[in-house]
């Protein structure tokens, strides 16, 4: 973001501040998007700082200057591609975590974003997200898995149990 500093009408000087990426971030970006995600931005950041992190860390969309009732539109324009899940951490986040599919909050969310997600990650690192994901897949896999065994185990074994065997 450019700051600039003026006196009695004239410009004195221009300043560049900027938050420093966290290091992991490029890794859970890369994670994400080997995982078969496609990655959205949306920010209440001015566009050309959005865009330039987006470019930066290679996300999908970008939605810049967007207030959270924005948020939540955006959240449902996605949501007409498919499932949703949104990362957050602040009360401008709460709508948008509350609307997606799986709201994710990450870090030291505020206490209206912990209550408006269904995940909540206690660490700040981006990462952790696509771990999160992968531990739910693989318990979604271990789930269906344990339901098929005790299916067939069922289905094998009742036919015993009323007696199939009492003949011999």
């Amino acid at each position: 973001t450019v700051l600039h500093m003026a006196y009695d009408n004239r410009h004195l000087a221009s300043f560049v501040v900027s938050d420093p990426i966290r290091e992991t971030t490029a890794e859970a970006v890369q994670l994400l998007h080997a995982s078969g995600f496609r990655l959205a931005m949306i920010t209440g950041d001015a566009a050309p700082t959005a865009q330039a992190i987006a470019e930066q860390l290679g996300i999908d969309s970008v939605e810049a200057e967007v207030m959270p009732d924005g948020k939540v539109a955006a959240i449902e324009r996605l949501q007409s591609a498919g499932k949703v899940a949104f990362v957050g951490d602040g009360i401008n986040d709460a709508p948008a975590l509350a609307k997606s599919d799986v709201g994710i909050a990450i870090g030291s969310a505020t206490d209206i974003a912990i209550e408006s997600a269904e995940v909540v990650l206690l660490s700040g690192d981006l990462r952790k997200v696509a771990a999160a994901i992968h531990l739910s897949r693989a318990t979604m896999r271990n789930i269906r898995q344990n339901l098929f065994w005790a299916f067939a185990y069922n289905s094998a074994l009742i036919p015993v149990a009323a007696g199939l065997l009492f003949p011999f």
